[in-house]
């Protein structure tokens, strides 16, 4: 039998360690906000891109399809998001947020970056950033093998 790693070197296992690590610090004020790690995400993207398509978003959002459309058709219910169809295709839907969802935005974004700041202030500038860039390269370096 060939020997397995230990579990605390599996990639995996360590990146969703780091995750949860991150997320302990973002779940207690997204439930202030009454808002789900998920809807949160599928806010976030809409509001960069200002309009998109269910496709796009899925992938942004790394969400599956049927966990978007469950999530969509409650911010659509809760009139976060608008959805209309898209001029060029009519049968794609594009999304974009309501007055709502910005000042969901607006309320929520400025907890983040306070957040952002406490992590930052943890690790450093430097290293901080270079987080993010290690965590960049990894996934484009592995996701284009």
């Amino acid at each position: 039998m060939k020997p397995i790693r230990g579990f605390n070197q599996s990639l995996p296992m360590m990146l969703l360690k780091a995750r949860e690590a991150a997320m302990s610090r973002f779940r207690p004020m997204l439930r202030k906000h009454n808002l789900t790690e998920q809807r949160w995400r599928v806010i976030r993207v809409i509001y960069e891109h200002n309009h998109i398509d269910a496709g796009e978003l899925a992938e942004k959002s790394f969400l599956l399809s049927p966990s978007l459309t469950r999530i969509l058709r409650y911010l659509e219910s809760e009139k976060i998001v608008l959805r209309s169809g898209d001029i060029k295709d009519l049968r794609r839907s594009v999304f974009r947020l309501t007055n709502k969802g910005k000042e969901i935005i607006n309320r929520v974004a400025p907890e983040t970056e306070s957040i952002y700041s406490d992590i930052e202030r943890i690790f450093g500038s430097k290293e901080f950033s270079k987080i993010f860039n290690l965590l960049e390269k990894f996934s484009y370096k592995v996701n284009k093998q």
